[in-house]
């Protein structure tokens, strides 16, 4: 397994890889006309679900001093509200988006000093019992992504998918 730099992010690395896997993994097999589905118009679809992901991943790399931009900003950024009156990217397009950033900002995490992580990075919630700085923006982070790939998980069996299948690909370092 990968080191980091900081020994703040030793539990992290792995949770960051995983979900990587499981993002992977949730979505085999998904049809496009499937992941554009909406449950008794209650629920965000699937494309909506893995932009947000995605833009997850986006905003940790500017928290880490990554300046790539998320293509689809515009439509997630934020957990901004889905709008079905947008024209939301295919879900192909949003898998070649997650294989872009993913890698980056995994070697980010990596290079990640304490020094970096310790910085303010004000989130505007207003809680004592909790820092607003970079480490706990990354925590907030995969938290936000282990939420989503539960929805996914569940959305699978909604749409009369198969569970999703523990294959792991050893090939995958992010």
């Amino acid at each position: 397994m990968d080191k980091p730099t900081s020994k703040k992010l030793e539990v992290i690395i792995p949770a960051f890889r995983a979900h990587s896997q499981t993002f992977v993994m949730v979505l085999d097999g998904i049809s496009e006309e499937d992941a554009k589905k909406r449950i008794d118009g209650k629920t965000n679809h699937i494309i909506w679900m893995v932009g947000n992901f995605i833009n997850m991943r986006y905003s940790l790399g500017w928290v880490l001093e990554l300046k790539e931009e998320d293509p689809f900003s515009d439509l997630f950024f934020q957990g901004k509200a889905l709008d079905e009156n947008f024209i939301y990217p295919t879900l192909a397009q949003l898998k070649e988006s997650f294989h872009k950033i993913s890698p980056l900002v995994y070697q980010k995490l990596l290079e990640a000093t304490d020094e970096d992580l310790d910085k303010d990075f004000p989130m505007g919630m207003g809680v004592d019992f909790f820092k607003e700085d970079v480490l706990n923006f990354v925590g907030m982070c995969i938290g936000r992504e282990d939420y989503l790939s539960g929805q996914l998980g569940l959305m699978r069996k909604i749409l009369d998918y198969e569970g999703m299948k523990y294959n792991f690909d050893k090939d995958l370092k992010y």
